[in-house]
């Protein structure tokens, strides 16, 4: 049987794992300036409605991904995990402190750190750039990682979007699960549904995004707009 249909049979065993920029929210050149579909956020309070858990697991802050995304009653958790891991506090000073002496942009989160480059002007120049802050970052004890058009910045913990879908899943006591995202991070979603009674892994596919996302995704879409299609269907 079609594995979206039996989520939707019983939602009340399931758990619902939602990226946010690329995957329910368009990206756009500036991410100050993403936001969820009207059309999307209807869906969203409708599944919040009837399933255990609606979760929107993302880079940004909790607080800004709520913003993003406009619906209440979704467990929100920023950070890529981080904002469930205890220990990543502690880092929050020192990540203060290199950010502050570096001179690229970023996007001033708490306990870790982004750094965008799609809106600039010569792409290949500054990735060469952002290769020298990696450096930097690296010789801090930071560990780091490249997205899409983008560098992160993070402590040396085990939180990821894996270590945060496995303990609500553990939270909530579901066995059922479906996460949607579109980047690297989301490899670690999906890997968070590894073993359970029913697991649905969707890849939002983009020419940024990795291969090895749609590789291991039990369904691929094209765009967030295909998504919600797909969401219409749980």
């Amino acid at each position: 049987m079609d594995p979206i249909a039996l989520l939707a049979a019983e939602p009340g065993r399931a758990a619902l794992f939602l990226d946010v920029d690329g995957t329910l929210a368009p990206i756009v050149p500036r991410p100050e300036d993403a936001f969820v579909p009207p059309e999307t956020r209807v869906e969203l309070r409708r599944l919040v409605s009837s399933y255990e858990l609606v979760a929107c697991v993302s880079g940004r802050p909790g607080d800004d991904a709520r913003r993003v995304v406009g619906v209440d009653g979704i467990v929100y958790v920023g950070e890529h995990g981080l904002e469930l891991e205890p220990d990543a506090e502690t880092w929050a000073e020192r990540l203060r402190a290199f950010t502050g002496s570096v001179s690229w942009p970023h996007d001033g989160k708490r306990l870790s750190a982004s750094f965008h480059y799609r809106t600039h002007p010569d792409q290949a120049a500054a990735e060469a750039e952002l290769r020298e802050v990696e450096l930097v970052a690296r010789e801090h004890g930071f560990r780091t990682r490249w997205g899409r058009k983008l560098l992160e910045v993070l402590p040396p913990l085990e939180a990821s979007k894996a270590t945060a879908a496995r303990s609500l899943l553990a939270e909530h006591g579901l066995r059922r699960a479906l996460y949607a995202g579109d980047d690297t991070t989301d490899l670690d979603g999906f890997r968070a549904l590894d073993g359970l009674e029913l697991a649905v892994r969707v890849a939002v596919r983009s020419a940024e995004g990795p291969a090895a996302l749609a590789e291991a995704a039990d369904v691929v879409v094209e765009s967030p707009a295909e998504l919600l299609a797909l969401l219409r269907r749980l």
